[in-house]
């Protein structure tokens, strides 16, 4: 297992560096002032932030409290530069809500577990080739 992260103090403390070897966790750094190795991450914080900052409290006590909905809502929608939910890319699905317990959901029961495993397949490997794209 692998953790690349900024060189932040926290990340770069004797401790840090120890509970890592203990882990058996090879820890590798973002090199300084350049920052592209933590683009995406940088990017899905930011987008964290600006939607969590309208749900807040003004003392910004309680954001953990706000975090597991934000992230259910972020997994279950399309995202713009693919068209696909993060689900949809991860799971070969769309998530099942619980909204769609009164509204119901076009049914897609696959009649054996091979079928299931075929379908799966295929459809990751539509969406992960699309997305490569």
């Amino acid at each position: 297992m692998a953790l690349h992260s900024d060189q932040g103090t926290n990340f770069n403390s004797t401790f840090f560096t120890e509970f890592c070897k203990l882990l058996g966790i090879l820890k590798t750094r973002t090199t300084a002032l350049h920052c592209e190795s933590d683009s995406k991450v940088e990017r899905f914080n930011r987008t964290i932030l600006n939607h969590l900052s309208l749900f807040v409290s003004k003392n910004q006590s309680d954001w953990d409290t706000h975090l597991p909905l934000f992230l259910l809502g972020y997994r279950s929608a399309d995202l713009e530069m693919t068209g696909f939910t993060p689900a949809d890319m991860l799971f070969g699905r769309t998530l099942r809500l619980p909204c769609d317990i009164p509204f119901g959901r076009p049914s897609d029961t696959p009649s054996s577990p091979n079928e299931y495993l075929n379908n799966l397949e295929a459809r990751l490997e539509s969406v992960h080739a699309f997305a490569r794209e």
